[in-house]
């Protein structure tokens, strides 16, 4: 099953604003004992109106006293490698190199476990939070898989709801289980995940 995906309309801001400024949300009640962890599924033909909604979301939830952090994983990936000093040299190299020497040697510089996860952490412990999103999933595959992202953060951001905005569907079915369909094409390697909640599932 296919759940809703957001296409930037007022709609969906609405749905999503009343949603997150929502005491109950923002306590983590009528979770089960899962890890605050929501996917808020897009059409990644609407890339365009779902930054602007995010911005828009952002604004709105400060405006009712709700802080927001943006953690995006393609900022956060150039942050790594320029501070690492690899950033210039992958800019100078990449032509040199095969594809699949390319992604490994990137995949390990970004590690989801051992780099990226404690740079997520830091952020967080910068400053207070009400909500954390997370954005530019689809930007930073191949390197970054968001499965991984989201099983290797549980430990981490269980104590403020985290809201995931995917490029592609959020899906479920009896004999697969559920899925991250990363830009909703099947020929895509689908990441199994299922501990999180569709947003567009969740009422006020």
């Amino acid at each position: 099953m296919v759940g809703m995906m957001a296409t930037g309309s007022h709609d969906d801001l609405q749905h999503l604003l009343n949603l997150i400024s929502n005491t109950r949300f923002l306590k983590k009640q009528g979770l089960g004992n899962e890890v605050p962890f929501f996917i808020c599924p897009y059409d990644p033909k609407q890339a365009v109106p779902i930054t602007s909604l995010i911005k828009q979301l952002s604004n709105k939830l400060a405006q009712k006293g709700i802080s927001v952090l943006e953690v995006n994983l393609y900022d956060l990936s150039i942050e790594i490698l320029d501070k690492n000093g690899d950033l210039d040299w992958y800019l100078k190299h990449e032509h040199e190199l095969p594809k699949a020497k390319l992604m490994e040697d990137i995949q390990g510089v970004l590690d989801t476990k051992e780099t990226l996860i404690p740079a997520i952490a830091k952020k967080m412990s910068e400053r207070d939070f009400d909500v954390m999103f997370l954005t530019g999933i689809g930007e930073v595959f191949p390197f970054i898989r968001s499965h991984n992202v989201l099983n290797n953060l549980q430990s981490t951001a269980k104590e403020q709801p985290t809201v995931m905005f995917f490029s592609g569907a959020y899906t479920h079915s009896a004999e697969k289980g559920a899925s991250l369909d990363l830009f909703a094409r099947p020929s895509l390697q689908h990441d199994k995940y299922y501990r999180a909640f569709n947003i567009f599932d969740c009422e006020v």
